[in-house]
This record gives C-alpha cells, sequence and structure tokens, in this order.
C-alpha cells in the first residue's frame, strides 16, 4: 500500500492517519509534540514531517466545518424550541469554541498527511526545484520578463516637469 521507495501512497489511508494525529506513514507515532506543532520526525519510524506547510488551510477548513455545524444546529433548535436569546448565547458561544479547539490539530493533521501522501513540499524522493520556494524573481525565459536595465521605460512616468 505505501511504498517507501517512491512507490502508491494512500491519501484515504494518509488523511485518516493525520485526522488521528498520528504519523501519516506508519500511522503509530505521534503527529504533534505540542498542541499545533508537527514533531520534526516521526518518533516510531523516523519519517521526516517537518516539511509541511499547512500554513492557513486548516484553521479555515475548521472555520468552515465548524459554522456549518454550529448554524444548521442554531436553527434547528430555535425551529423547534425558540429559546430565549441568553440561551443561544450560553449554548452557542462555548460550543463554536469548543468544537473549534478539538477539530483544528485533527484538520491541520488531515492536510499534512494529504501533503504526505502526494509527496508535496519536500515530502517526495526528490527536492522541490528552486523556483517553487521563492529563491528570487523570476528570470526573462521564466516569465519575467526582461531584466529592468533593458526594459522601455512608459512614455510620461519619468516624473519630469
Amino acid at each position: 500500500m505505501i511504498d517507501a521507495i517512491g512507490g502508491h501512497r494512500d491519501v484515504g489511508l494518509s488523511l485518516w492517519r493525520g485526522l488521528r494525529q498520528r504519523c501519516p506513514n506508519c500511522g503509530r507515532g505521534r503527529l504533534f509534540r505540542a498542541y499545533l506543532k508537527v514533531v520534526d520526525q516521526c518518533p516510531v519510524c523516523g519519517e521526516e514531517l517537518h516539511h509541511h506547510r499547512a500554513d492557513d488551510a486548516p484553521p479555515y477548513f475548521t472555520m468552515l466545518i465548524v459554522g456549518h455545524v454550529i448554524v444548521a444546529s442554531l436553527l434547528a433548535v430555535e425551529i423547534a424550541w425558540r429559546p430565549a436569546l441568553w440561551l443561544h448565547f450560553a449554548i452557542w458561544l462555548p460550543a463554536t469554541l469548543i468544537l473549534s479547539l478539538w477539530l483544528l490539530p485533527r484538520v491541520k493533521g488531515a492536510i499534512v498527511g494529504l501533503q504526505w501522501a502526494n509527496r508535496m513540499h519536500g515530502f517526495g524522493d526528490e527536492a522541490e526545484p528552486e523556483g517553487l520556494l521563492g529563491a528570487g524573481p523570476p528570470g526573462p525565459d521564466e516569465g519575467g520578463g526582461a531584466p529592468p536595465a533593458t526594459r522601455p521605460r512608459a512614455s510620461g512616468s519619468s516624473g519630469q516637469a
């Protein structure tokens, strides 16, 4: 199923392992050393996990999921029982906070598992091309146009009166 020599990596299994906050490679090692801090290396299989780039995806997906669950539940409760406004606040504010804090590391684990399964951001056998790492502006043959010294000036943009 998972081949360490560059074979197929099961995306579904990697997502599941990430949701369980386990190493996407072996499924036994812990994925996090703190609430949202991914370990540099799996303590069980030794897989390097420091290359992940989850960035803003976990909070975005967490807000998307929590928002749908809370709004649907709030509307269902409002239609069924019509509780007082203070009761809505007493129920839904803590529920939103608890669900968000519970879900965020699980979603981040799933994102790391997805990146690992798809060999993204250094999880593959080969290194990323330098152009993708932000090593500098693109050259003339990479879509950057002519170098600044040889670009023609636009008329009227010299700032002279």
